[in-house]
């Protein structure tokens, strides 16, 4: 990056935060692109923890906060876009009027397509696709909290930019096969609607047999759209893909003793569409298991037959976002016997 352009977190909401934090904490400058209401409750500093222990807090000027995007763009040497997949068109026009053309852009978004959706409207642009394993939930003493482990990927099309972004609290590897991890993750992100129904703390969730054999279905549904689609999905946790089902559905004993590291997780972290429901937000349904009905239309089968379990999921979703009460805290045994509407 050339001198004096910043690291732009184009619509920083609690990953975006977490990224822009760890990376100015480490020296790097950062602007963050962000809600005005967000940008008033951070002007007294910025705090990140995580489930290691870490508490560390940024002061006033740490890193730029912007909410104008003409001037927070205007100086930026490479873009950090963190919006849900709703609002990629969005960001992508603002990006196109204002960011420099030789800033690359990384889609760290949930779902699939976003990278080349930006690309499209990023024409001559360099646009690389990127995946946050990790879970990180605004509590309500302001923190950006890290409840989970991973890894950041990047597709490894830049010399070196992986291993310059690759810092405490924030680790980046490069990958060449970005499609087979995003893939990947969206198997695992599958539970992120099962948590926001259920409003349990994610531990005691996937602690739970019943939870994950309805996680287990909706993986099983996608493992087999993928192999018709001829799509191998990459091993983003410490399970081969094609096992996750099988490992899901062990009884609890047996789960916790031969993948116990599924469990190593904060026992305050929730999914990110928890939170979203908790706030009144839109959530990323549609970009999850809306992602794996559309594979099941674009291969000709009906998606409500293909994917029972993940369109069941996502019709408690959207009931759930209409009626705007939070996290509906359904039992699992109401979602699995669940009807969709009309149905």
């Amino acid at each position: 990056m050339a001198p004096g352009r910043r690291i732009l977190v184009a619509g920083a909401g609690s990953v975006g935060c977490h990224a822009g934090g760890c990376l100015a904490r480490a020296g790097l400058p950062v602007t963050l692109l962000l809600r005005p209401s967000l940008a008033e409750r951070l002007a007294g500093g910025l705090r990140l923890s995580d489930l290691d222990g870490a508490d560390w807090q940024l002061p006033p000027g740490s890193l730029r906060l912007a909410t104008d995007p003409a001037a927070a763009m205007a100086d930026a040497g490479l873009v950090l876009v963190t919006v849900k997949g709703g609002d990629t068109d969005d960001i992508g026009q603002l990006i196109a009027a204002f960011a420099p053309a030789d800033a690359p852009v990384i889609s760290l978004q949930n779902g699939i397509g976003n990278a080349e959706r930006l690309a499209t409207l990023l024409p001559g642009r360099r646009v690389l696709a990127g995946m946050v394993p990790f879970n990180i939930v605004q509590m309500p003493d302001g923190r950006f909290h890290r409840g989970t482990s991973g890894t950041v990927m990047l597709a490894d099309d830049l010399p070196g930019l992986a291993a310059a972004l690759n810092v405490p609290g924030w680790p980046v590897a490069g990958r060449t096969d970005m499609e087979a991890v995003l893939w990947g993750k969206l198997l695992l992100n599958l539970n992120n609607g099962l948590n926001a129904l259920s409003g349990l703390p994610l531990v005691q969730q996937v602690a739970d047999r019943r939870w994950r054999c309805l996680l287990a279905a909706q993986m099983a549904e996608a493992l087999v759209l993928l192999h018709q689609a001829g799509i191998r999905p990459a091993k983003v946790s410490g399970v081969k893909p094609a096992l996750l089902p099988f490992v899901l559905r062990l009884p609890d004993w047996l789960f916790r003793r031969l993948a116990g590291a599924m469990l190593r997780m904060d026992p305050l972290a929730r999914s990110s569409m928890w939170e979203d429901l908790q706030r009144g937000r839109r959530t990323e349904i549609d970009r999850l298991q809306g992602a794996v009905l559309a594979l099941a239309q674009r291969l000709g089968h009906n998606p409500a037959r293909a994917a029972p379990t993940c369109a069941r999921v996502l019709a408690l979703v959207q009931q759930a976002e209409r009626a705007g009460a939070g996290s509906p805290r359904l039992p699992a045994d109401a979602v699995s016997g669940a009807a969709l509407p009309g149905g």
